[in-house]
This record gives C-alpha cells, sequence and structure tokens, in this order.
C-alpha cells in the first residue's frame, strides 16, 4: 500500500495553506514532518487523507484517487491519530482499542476471530494489558497515549497516520510511543507497513524516521534521510535558529534575531 500526493494545493479564502505540494509515503518506512507553527503540516496530512477539497491535484491511496474511497475502505487502508483525540465518556481501554475494528465490522462487546486477535496483538504490543480494565479518564497522558496507539494498531491498517503524537508527553513517554510506531513499522512476521507524523522535536525525528519531510510557509523544502538533510543551516532556515548537532542530539542556542539584535 502506497500513499502518493502530487502537486497538491490548499487555500482557506484566498489564502493558501499549501502550495504544490509532493508527498509519498512507502510501505517499509517511517517518515517524520517538521516545521515551524504554522507551516502547513496538520494540513498537509488532512489534505492526504482526503479531509481537506484540494484546490489542485490529487492524492492516490493504493493506486485509487482517494476521494473516490469510501470512509470505511479508508479506514482499512490507513490509520488516523489526529493531534487532538477528545475523552467523550469515560470509556474502558479495551473498548477503545476494539474501536480500531469499527471498519471491519465488529461490535462492541462482541469481538471473536480476527478481530479480538487484533484487538490482544495491539494491547500486547503497547504493553497496557493491566490497564484493559480501567477508564480512559483515570490514565496518565503517557498512558492514554499508548491506548490512542493501540487502537490505531488494532486496525491492521498497512499505513498509519499520526499527528504530534507525542505532544505533551515526557521524554521517556515520548521515546516509548515513538518505538511503538517504530516497531509498528518494522516488526518482523508482517508485511510490510509505513507510518508517517508530524513532530515538533527534531532529535527525536532524527532518532527514529528513516525520512524527514522539511515543510516551511506551505512548502516541502526537503525530504531526504536524516544524515542527508539535517544540518545546522537548515535549522537555521526552517527555524531561526542557531544549534550544534551531533548525531541525533541537537542543541539549540538561540534564536537567530536575538542573537542578531545583540550585535
Amino acid at each position: 500500500m502506497k500513499l502518493i500526493a502530487k502537486n497538491i494545493h490548499v487555500s482557506q479564502g484566498v489564502a493558501a495553506i499549501i502550495e504544490g505540494v509532493d508527498l509519498s509515503l512507502n510501505p517499509g518506512e517511517l517518515v517524520a514532518i517538521l516545521g515551524p507553527n504554522g507551516a502547513g503540516k496538520t494540513t498537509l496530512l488532512r489534505a492526504a487523507l482526503g479531509f481537506v477539497k484540494l484546490g489542485q491535484g490529487a492524492v492516490t491511496l493504493g493506486g485509487d484517487v482517494i476521494d473516490k474511497i469510501s470512509p470505511i475502505e479508508r479506514a482499512r487502508r490507513v490509520a488516523y491519530l489526529p493531534q487532538i483525540r477528545p475523552l467523550a465518556w469515560p470509556n474502558i481501554v479495551k473498548d477503545v482499542v476494539a474501536l480500531g475494528r469499527y471498519s471491519h465490522g465488529a461490535r462492541l462487546g462482541n469481538l471473536s476471530g480476527a478481530d479480538a486477535k487484533a484487538v490482544d496483538d495491539a494491547i500486547a504490543a503497547c504493553d497496557i494489558l493491566h490497564l484493559s480494565e480501567r477508564a480512559l479518564n483515570t490514565l496518565s497522558g503517557g498512558e492514554l497515549a499508548r491506548v490512542h496507539c493501540a487502537r490505531a494498531f488494532a486496525a491492521g491498517a498497512p499505513l498509519l497516520i499520526a499527528d504530534e503524537p507525542v505532544a505533551a508527553l515526557d521524554p521517556l513517554h515520548q521515546h516509548r510511543v515513538m518505538g511503538l510506531i517504530k516497531n509498528y513499522v518494522h516488526a518482523d512476521g508482517h508485511a510490510k507497513r509505513g507510518a508517517m507524523v508530524v513532530l515538533h522535536d527534531i532529535g527525536l525525528a532524527a532518532r527514529y524516521a528513516d525520512r524527514l519531510i522539511w515543510m516551511k510557509e506551505g512548502r516541502v523544502v526537503a525530504t531526504g534521510s536524516p544524515e542527508d538533510t539535517l544540518s545546522v543551516e537548515r535549522l537555521a532556515d526552517i527555524y531561526g535558529v542557531k544549534a550544534r548537532i551531533t548525531g541525533s542530539d541537537i542543541a539549540i542556542d538561540g534564536a537567530i534575531e536575538a542573537e542578531s539584535a545583540q550585535k
């Protein structure tokens, strides 16, 4: 399964949000989208999923134009973790994970066969068996993030798209969630899967992603491996900061504008 977006444009009124962006997500790779606030990252994900009307361009998922795919079939092909995941009522963890099987026709409280196995496997993969009878409103942020990952994994979709899946988590749980997504992509014994995530932590992206997509002002300005695209010059251009890079460790020394103002 492959997701391809070609020359897509998205506007809000007269303002261009996304301009001429090409995007791809291939099986067997974890892609991280990076860029400052307002760069268009979330809009790009939503456009790639067919949730936003395109002014120009096209998106295909598994070779089919995404607008022509039914919502149920789309959910079978790509699991989506939005940036905001509201808690409508205090559901039990195992029931929330089971929601991942909705696109397969499963009904809560009556799982069997492949549906039950998919839910059990997702709970085990995310190490939340001990939480399975707990209500969501009793969980910590890190526990809740793993529950949402399990729900996405339970769908059994070949592709996963996640918008800021580690937002507001401490460093330990950021790495834990990114490790889960990495394992989802590269787990042995499974057909190759792909994942695309929006991140703000550049070091985390460099450590876990196979490919980085750098955005600025609604455009993709670079794409490639962390080794090929991560540089102090790139960070200065994209974020306006002065930085030092050692492997996947990035130290930010301050804003370039602030430094210039002091001279």
